[in-house]
């Protein structure tokens, strides 16, 4: 009943003025001056909108162009992102040909009469069509029968996202367009322009990416019930890596800087250093939490930044670290001076007290003694494990303490004065070394 309804009215929209027309019936005068689109009664007639152009012979060419409107949301947690495109497929229907020169946008409604494409979206999590205020869908038809069907669609399409440069890195999408039912024996897909057939992508504006390159590829896609046509449009985005540094790279360098600032402070300074040592390292441990914070659900990813976040944790840590062992070599030689002044001091008491001779050589003979035992602990190069009077068993035992307290002294601190002095050139350079390596690498490479 509908498609009679639609003849009536596509006969009325072409006729001459003096012919009136119903709803359920068409009045005409007996004037010879009469017109009609032979479209339109093929369309009510003899068209069959559920066999494609040319079925059973060659295949229809559908060639498409789009415009993207916007991409709202680029989703690293999720991979994906959404956008707003118009798309635009024109084919020709011999069905559909009628004299004249012109073409006719007919209400989208009537697409429901017409054969259309089967196209979908590859990769497509959610896709919906505008209907505001009606279904926002276009239909043009030309006198050759070629057909002009446009759509404006918003889709959530995945994208693989390579995440381990993030955030100095560039992501490679996809927005594929295949036919669902019909293989390439029944319908052919191309870009009406090549490259030229996408636009609006060059002008888009995003908040944390810029349009790079985009190309656009034809493909087929092999399936267990054939091979499908498939149209590919590729864009790359770089991410506007400025934003990163003024949020996390410059904060955690300043960081790191911080942390030197202890080696200028004397080793007596304990409260002070001990201070600045666990301040950086707290909030390098906040800084570090708040970048995670944002890509919660990749946490799976090593990516650049927690790679550089780690390397000035770990500075600000031996930071620390290096005031824990100055503190305790210190403390190390002064205990060893004390023993050493200790036994000089009482042999001075005991001099001024007493002057008999006797007791004074009794005095310097005990202290003698007292000299070679703390020499022989403080000092294992003394030690003498050729004494024949030794058994074989006490020989090796002095000669494994002799060479433990050998490799023990290669890293006694002589002077924990130096251990700062070091630090305050070598921590700076072989951070600056570091973010040369780092820079170049994530960068060029």
């Amino acid at each position: 009943m509908f498609c009679r309804y639609f003849y009536f009215f596509s006969l009325c929209l072409f006729l001459p003025t003096q012919r009136r027309c119903s709803l359920g019936h068409v009045s005409s005068s007996h004037s010879s001056d009469t017109a009609s689109l032979p479209g339109f009664e093929n369309l009510t007639m003899g068209y069959n909108k559920y066999l494609r152009p040319y079925f059973g012979g060659e295949p229809v060419q559908i060639a498409m162009s789009l415009d993207i409107a916007s991409i709202s949301s680029i989703s690293e947690s999720d991979m994906d992102y959404t956008a707003t495109i118009y798309l635009r497929q024109r084919w020709t229907d011999p069905r559909l040909v009628f004299q004249g020169n012109k073409s006719f946008t007919v209400d989208a409604r009537l697409v429901e009469l017409l054969w259309v494409p089967d196209t979908y979206i590859v990769e497509s999590k959610r896709s919906f069509l505008h209907d505001v205020t009606v279904g926002n869908r276009l239909i043009r038809l030309f006198s050759n029968g070629t057909i002009l069907y446009a759509l404006r669609i918003t889709t959530t399409v995945a994208c693989n996202m390579d995440l381990s440069k993030y955030p100095m890195d560039t992501q490679t999408c996809r927005l594929q367009l295949e036919s669902w039912g019909y293989d390439e024996n029944d319908v052919t897909f191309t870009w009406l322009r090549g490259n030229d057939s996408v636009h609006g992508i060059e002008k888009l504006r995003l908040s944390q990416y810029a349009v790079e390159r985009y190309y656009t590829l034809v493909s087929k896609s092999q399936q267990e019930t054939g091979s499908y046509p498939r149209l590919i449009l590729q864009f790359e985005l770089r991410r506007n890596v400025l934003y990163f540094i003024l949020e996390t790279y410059v904060p955690s360098t300043l960081l790191v800087m911080l942390s030197w600032v202890s080696f200028w402070i004397t080793l007596d300074s304990v409260p002070a250093r001990t201070c600045i040592g666990v301040t950086t390292v707290l909030s390098m441990t906040t800084l570090m939490i708040g970048s995670r914070s944002s890509l919660s659900k990749t946490n799976c990813f090593i990516k650049a930044i927690d790679v550089y976040l780690g390397i000035c944790f770990s500075f600000i840590f031996g930071a620390l670290v290096e005031y824990a062992v100055a503190h305790y070599s210190s403390s190390q030689n002064c205990a060893a001076k004390t023993l050493q002044e200790g036994p000089a001091n009482d042999l001075t008491k005991e001099m001024e007290e007493v002057n008999i001779a006797n007791i004074l050589n009794s005095s310097l003979s005990s202290y003698k003694q007292k000299i070679s035992f703390s020499s022989i602990e403080i000092s294992s190069d003394n030690i003498n494990c050729s004494d024949l009077t030794m058994k074989t068993r006490e020989k090796i035992k002095c000669v494994l303490r002799n060479k433990i307290h050998r490799i023990i002294g290669y890293f006694t601190i002589q002077n924990p004065s130096n251990v700062d002095h070091y630090s305050k050139l070598l921590f700076p350079l072989l951070f600056m070394l570091v973010n040369v390596f780092y820079w170049a690498y994530y960068l060029y490479f």
